[in-house]
């Protein structure tokens, strides 16, 4: 793992970036997360909640952060929402085993509510630590190099595509990603593609469970998975 610049001011500035290693799989990434203070959300969270998958697999889910129940086991969906997205998975035909899970924010973000303060609401990532955190998932593009990104909900289509990223402009049609190292970091989402990898954006699995109408809201998400699983044969 690269040594963390020495200069305070510049290292805020540049967010994970200086712990980020240049060489090895998703194994050194993960090793060199654990010690990532590239934005304030290390220190109250448990632990750093990595991306968990195939090194290799054709298909990247990207949610927003890791919840109370993912940074109490240090790995990515699995509290209710994450229950949710694989039933899902699998009524779209997708064999979750063969999936990459991820998150946009690697470090899980809350708010401290109740008697004793034990219960623990999660508080949406902001512009600062998502931009903070991006390279992180750059460099799990660039590792797995999976031919469908399926960005679930809209911070994660935002660290993807750039800031002016909408799901309801863009839920269930296929995008182009970038092919190169780094994805758009322009408020317009604007970059390179050469349709090599794409991208599919969808509902934050959690965004079903909040939704009035759940069911309605569940069949729209295997909806979008399934043209997923069409993209990927």
């Amino acid at each position: 793992m690269p040594e963390p610049e020495k200069n305070p001011e510049r290292t805020k500035a540049q967010g994970a970036l200086p712990y980020v290693p240049a060489r090895g799989g998703i194994p050194a990434l993960r090793r060199a997360a654990a010690d990532c203070h590239g934005c304030p959300l290390y220190a109250d969270a448990t632990q750093v909640v990595f991306g968990a998958g195939p090194a290799t697999a054709r298909l990247m889910l990207v949610g927003e952060q890791p919840g109370d129940q993912e940074d109490r086991a240090g790995e990515p969906f699995v509290g209710p929402a994450g229950r949710l997205l694989r039933r899902a998975l699998d009524e779209a035909g997708i064999d979750v085993e063969q999936a990459y899970l991820t998150n946009a924010v690697k470090h899980f973000k809350f708010a401290p509510v109740g008697e004793g303060r034990k219960r623990r609401i999660h508080k949406a990532p902001n512009l600062r630590e998502l931009t903070a955190c991006r390279p992180w998932l750059e460099a799990e593009v660039k590792r797995v190099d999976p031919e469908l990104v399926v960005a679930l909900g809209a911070t994660a289509g935002k660290s993807l595509l750039g800031n002016s990223f909408k799901v309801s402009e863009s839920r269930g049609a296929l995008l182009s990603l970038p092919s190169g190292a780094e994805l758009p970091m322009s408020a317009d989402g604007k970059g390179e593609a050469d349709g090599s990898r794409h991208l599919l954006a969808t509902a934050h699995p959690s965004a079903v469970l909040r939704a009035k109408d759940r069911n309605e809201a569940f069949d729209g998400l295997v909806a979008d998975l399934k043209v997923a699983s069409r993209f990927l044969g």
